[in-house]
């Protein structure tokens, strides 16, 4: 019989999983084994699976909260476009809670149901595809699981099957089977499981005590923490600086700290009174030998300042009269909490007055926008530093579920930097903050959540809105009174309401452990503020496994730092905040989730800011000279993991200029600027270090070193190095490699010389380093930036998988005589060598005789086309089907991304090219159809970037 498109289809995509794989088969119809490798996981799978479906059933026998979150903004878009689906469950080993089970029932567009059979193990995905008649099934070990979908090893097969094909009759058998004998999930059901269920023992996600005789015991960080104390101190430190994500145990980590150092009289600072008490709790527990009058508050109600452990409220110590009935050395250690905040008068008065032998300081965010150096007040002793990222790593903080999604929309009108009080407390937008925030749920027997909202009429009347529709709501606000702030958390805490709503405070100094949802109807001013906000849930807590974060979406100029504070992107860099926007496993289990239109906002948002402006680089410059103490380098932005150096390049050219503008006192010649911005802009990325371990070498050995002893520098660090690309670096180091223009810019005159088998540095670069300091530390400081930045890539080989690369950096990486990079367009055949560069979303404005369908046609194969006017006899064509012809993949998703392309690594030509027609102004012109087989198959989450 003949075949149909879809049935051939199917066909060769069987026969490339199990017969041949040079067989090109279509990726979504191939069978593919997934076991959560990196980059390729369970839940993308299931979720590229939704996206493409006309409806769905799951057969799966577990199913935790967690994993539900983590697909219902997917559910949700499928949803909204009339998509609904099936999950056919079960009691088995009573792993389902009664919790998930009601998670279950608020899918709308999902039936839920119980399977019959008490022992039903089922783990199995089932997409069908109606128009194209075919079922495609992912079954395995996998169940509906946090670990399962994204971290456990798993073993799973992805198949696909024709409507009429026996595999696929008999699944649909089985599961119709199973469906038809299995219960409707209803709430009367939940209700009886309720009655009788026992749960399973998890993993407790609560923070585990190590006692010793009953003795609290320091985490792996702050045991860390605790030696770098002690050797700071050991070396003579008076002042030392943590700076610890919230929710690792600072509180703790000062009271071992305290315990090893055993001073006569201990003071503690806090700026708020409300966990006053809980700190000292924390404290007692750890020094559990001394008497509980050893122990002493300072605040509006208690002034116990005769106590051996002091814990006081900046406020009230800060007094003067109070202040002055303390001696200056009355406490041997001092412990500042928020220490952030000590460049305040209140902070400054109290510092300023003691004199302690040991002063601490702890926070969560020292990066200040108030010019004030908390470093040098802490003589610049960072003792140990922990933030989200780590925390999150190294399993010290609760997991969360972020979930962006668009916020209210009429009529086109969403929220805006600009919007009316009336537009955000209206009945209708109000209603829609509820449906969200109900169907995301929380972890936990009851709710308890924040909500981050940005004026203060607008909280207190949501909390009134709220509360009138049944969700129990207070506001608390910066003009709140601490008794009340305090009698309004312990009814939180109680389960006497279900929200704070709050603005102005909370961002920080808070700890309310049992928060299981945080919500954000505000603009996302600063990634500071954010991570405060976000860490305001992320404390550990019994009864609670995860925390939902929902973040409604409008019309925000500052949409981009969503993704950037979610990721700790602190690069500056364009392109890496785009890719922070794929990113969708943060650590662990903890996942980011957007909806397809809050994340087109985002995306746009990216696009239309200057992520490095002079006043965010400003902020990072001020910022890192305060931590430093001096004027920072490029090389400290690099390990600091701030700003990348790169960013100054392509700002200003070079980091000289930049320090100009920051109105430092520095001179340069035009001639030492022109070769220190050679350095920055055309070798400092890193993509190819040999030019600067040569530079750097000649640097060390006064100006000249022998070519064999450079390749024997090579071939020991196993860096990439032939005959080719040692002319390459000569022709690069001399200024020939580049066009004319670009060798004026950088001074013309060639930085290295070969002499008698001997690299030999321009004497003038000598005589600049060895006369002008400034020179000499700014030239020495950009080679060794790109050293550092050049450890991301792979320098045993030319160029490494999925990193960016431009049309120049292609044309040096490839040791070509010159840069052509302006005249490459789609690709050059050269010495042996032919870079594919590939646009795969052509701009509307594109004429459609040069719009080709370049695709991947799965994650091994993709279809390109030549030029126009090219046939397959040509000899171009030819050249490119050369054995000898090396062809390297380039690809980037549309214009908006900037110069450089994803390489996706070497490409074979299939003997299947064909000749095509495509018409251009009115006349047929002959273009060439080819299939390009992947030396590396695409890893997935990078082939789903560019999936139509």
């Amino acid at each position: 019989m003949d075949l149909t498109d879809i049935q051939a289809k199917i066909e060769n995509s069987l026969a490339n999983g199990f017969v041949d794989r040079e067989i090109a088969g279509s990726e979504e119809l191939m069978p593919q084994f997934i076991h959560n490798s990196h980059g390729d996981t369970m839940l993308l799978h299931i979720e590229r699976e939704l996206s493409h479906c006309s409806s769905f059933t799951f057969a799966i026998a577990f199913i935790t909260e967690g994993a539900l979150t983590s697909l219902k903004v997917k559910l949700a878009d499928l949803a909204a476009k009339g998509i609904h689906g099936r999950i056919l469950t079960s009691t088995y080993l009573n792993f389902n809670s009664p919790k998930a089970f009601r998670e279950l029932r608020k899918l709308d567009n999902v039936e839920v149901r119980i399977a019959e059979n008490d022992n039903f193990h089922a783990k199995g995905y089932i997409f069908d595809h109606e128009e194209q008649r075919y079922q495609s099934a992912i079954i395995g070990s996998s169940n509906l699981t946090e670990q399962a979908l994204m971290n456990n090893y798993e073993w799973n097969i992805k198949f696909t099957s024709y409507d009429n094909g026996s595999i696929t009759e008999k699944l649909i058998q089985e599961v119709e089977l199973a469906w038809n004998k299995a219960t409707p999930l209803t709430t009367d059901w939940i209700n009886f499981y309720s009655k009788g269920y026992q749960p399973v023992a998890l993993r407790e996600t609560h923070p585990k005590v190590s006692t010793s005789k009953n003795q609290i015991m320091p985490n792996a960080m702050q045991t860390d923490a605790l030696n770098n104390l002690s050797e700071i101190r050991n070396n003579g430190a008076e002042r030392a600086l943590v700076i610890s994500a919230t929710g690792t145990g600072k509180t703790y980590l000062g009271a071992f700290d305290v315990a090893s150092y055993q001073p006569k009289r201990f003071l503690y600072i806090v700026h708020r009174e409300q966990i006053l008490d809980k700190t000292m709790a924390s404290f007692k527990r750890v020094l559990s030998n001394e008497p509980d009058n050893a122990f002493g508050k300072i605040s509006g109600t208690s002034k116990d300042k005769d106590a051996k452990y002091v814990f006081a409220t900046i406020q009230t110590l800060s007094k003067q009269d109070f202040l002055t009935q303390f001696n200056v050395a009355e406490f041997d250690y001092i412990l500042v909490d928020e220490a952030h905040r000590v460049g305040s008068p209140t902070y400054q008065r109290v510092l300023k007055y003691f004199q302690p032998d040991f002063l601490l300081g702890m926070t969560a965010t020292p990066e200040r926008m108030d010019d004030y150096n908390l470093y040098e007040l802490f003589d610049y002793n960072i003792a140990y530093e922990i933030r989200l990222q780590k925390a999150l790593d190294e399993d010290m903080l609760c997991p969360f579920h972020y979930i962006g999604i668009t916020d209210y929309e009429k009529d086109g009108e969403v929220s805006d930097d600009t919007s009316a009080l009336k537009w955000l407390v209206s009945d209708e937008r109000v209603e829609y903050i509820i449906k969200q925030t109900e169907y995301y749920g929380y972890s936990g027997d009851r709710l308890q959540g924040l909500i981050f909202c940005s004026r203060k009429d607008e909280a207190y009347e949501l909390a009134k809105l709220m509360t009138d529709r049944g969700h129990l709501s207070k506001a608390l606000t910066g003009e709140t009174p601490q008794s009340k702030r305090d009698e309004v958390v312990a009814e939180l805490e109680n389960g006497e309401i279900e929200y704070i709503i709050t603005v102005d405070v909370f961002n920080e100094g808070i700890d309310i452990p049992c928060v299981n949802q945080v919500v954000m109807l505000r603009n996302t001013q600063s990634s500071i503020v954010f991570i405060q906000q976000l860490g305001r849930g992320l404390r550990k807590a019994n009864n609670k496994s995860f925390v939902t974060v929902i973040d409604f979406i409008g019309n925000y100029k500052n949409n981009y730092l969503i993704p950037i504070a979610l990721t700790g992107d602190k690069s500056r860099s364009t392109d890496k905040a785009r890719d922070d926007l794929e990113v969708r496993q943060i650590s662990g289990v903890s996942t980011v989730n957007f909806s397809e239109i809050a994340k087109e906002r985002i995306y746009q948002s990216i696009n239309n800011t200057k992520l490095a402006g002079f006043k965010v680089l400003k902020d990072d410059y001020t910022d890192l000279k305060f931590r430093l103490g001096r004027i920072p380098l490029l090389c400290d932005f690099q390990k600091s993991e701030t700003v990348d150096c790169t960013v100054f390049a392509d700002n200003y050219q070079n980091y000289y200029k930049f320090l100009v503008r920051m109105k430092e006192d520095v001179h340069l010649t035009a001639d030492e600027e022109a070769i220190l911005s050679f350095i920055s802009i055309e070798l400092m990325n890193g993509k190819r270090s040999v030019e600067l371990l040569l530079l750097n070498e000649l640097i060390q050995n006064r100006g000249r070193f022998g070519e064999n002893d450079f390749e024997e520098l090579l071939s020991e660090k196993q860096i990439f190095y032939n005959a080719d690309v040692s002319q390459s670096i000569e022709r690069v180091l001399s200024l020939e490699f580049f066009q004319k223009a670009a060798q004026k810019k950088y001074g013309n005159d060639p930085l290295v010389s070969v002499q008698d088998d001997t690299y030999v540095l321009n004497p003038k670069i000598l005589d600049w380093m060895k006369n002008n300091s400034l020179f000499n530390k700014l030239f020495d400081d950009a080679i060794q930036a790109g050293l550092i930045r050049s450890e991301r890539y792979n320098q045993d080989e030319q160029f490494t998988l999925y990193h960016r690369y431009t049309r120049k950096d292609v044309c040096r990486l490839l040791c070509w005589d010159n840069d052509t990079s302006s005249t490459i367009y789609g690709y050059r055949v050269r010495d042996n060598e032919c870079p594919i560069f590939v646009t795969y979303s052509k701009s509307d404005q594109i004429d459609s005789s040069i719009n080709y369908q370049d695709r991947f046609i799965n994650t091994d194969t993709f279809q390109w086309y030549t030029r126009h006017n090219v046939k397959i006899d040509s000899k171009e064509v030819v050249e490119i089907k050369n054995s000898k012809t090396s062809i390297r993949l380039f690809i980037k998703k549309n214009d908006d991304e900037g110069k450089g392309f994803y390489y996706f690594g070497e490409v074979q030509v299939k003997d299947t090219e064909q000749q095509e027609f495509q018409v251009k102004d009115g006349k047929v012109e002959p273009i060439v159809r080819m299939l390009l087989q992947l030396d590396n198959s695409a890893q997935y989450d990078k082939y789903l970037l560019f999936e139509k």
